[in-house]
């Protein structure tokens, strides 16, 4: 019996294998399509393991440990500066 709720998946590709960009916090993979796989490092880490292709409907599912991800960065966000205008 086929569960219609479960989705048809691509292929399994170890994380080893994405490219990880941390500027985005995007893990992405080529897809068959010329476009890329991607998914979130958040995403990973709330238990998602299914990347997709934003521009086809193929998907991944991404193999991995979470403890192998990358630690979570905090950029400190600077006080806007404020100028004052002479009138």
């Amino acid at each position: 019996m086929v569960d219609v709720d479960e989705p048809s998946i691509y292929d399994q590709i170890e994380i080893e294998d994405m490219t990880f960009d941390p500027a985005t916090q995007l893990y992405t993979y080529p897809c068959p399509c010329g476009d890329r796989f991607e998914i979130l490092i958040d995403d990973l880490r709330d238990g998602l393991d299914i990347a997709v292709c934003p521009s086809c409907s193929l998907m991944i599912q991404v193999i991995f440990e979470p403890e192998d991800l990358p630690e979570a960065t905090t950029t400190p966000t600077a006080a806007p500066q404020l100028t004052a205008i002479a009138a």
